[in-house]
């Protein structure tokens, strides 16, 4: 059994910096496909940034570009997301995804594997 468990949320202060980890469990080998979304009060559940397999392309949500940064260590089956600049509205609950596909997708529904969320809060 497949199991993301995220850690590293907490509250920060505008302009900060955070890195997120999701560590993988269950499988011999290293998910091809690691993933993060976030869900904001009141919205829905929004792409953050993918990656594939470690040479292949990664993917982001056009408002994060230049500030959050996704990468991997198959070796610990862990992805990261470093997130610099932090403001109010990056507020939300980021929830770790993985998949077997290593195709990079930003459609949550490709992502059969999900962790409980860590909750990042900025404030201003």
């Amino acid at each position: 059994q497949v199991r993301l468990v995220e850690s590293g949320g907490r509250l920060v202060q505008d302009g900060d910096s955070l890195t997120l980890s999701c560590v993988a469990s269950g499988l011999t080998f290293s998910l091809p496909l690691m993933g993060w979304f976030r869900q904001a009060p009141g919205k829905e559940r929004e792409f953050v940034a993918a990656i594939g397999r470690p040479g292949s392309t990664t993917a982001y949500l056009d408002s994060i570009k230049g500030r959050f940064t996704i990468s991997r260590d198959s070796a610990r089956k862990t992805a990261y997301l470093r997130m610099n600049n932090l403001k109010p509205e990056d507020t939300a609950v980021y929830y770790c995804a993985a998949a077997l596909n290593g195709r990079t997708t930003r459609a949550s529904h490709e992502y059969p594997y999900w962790g409980q969320g860590t909750q990042v809060t900025v404030s201003s």
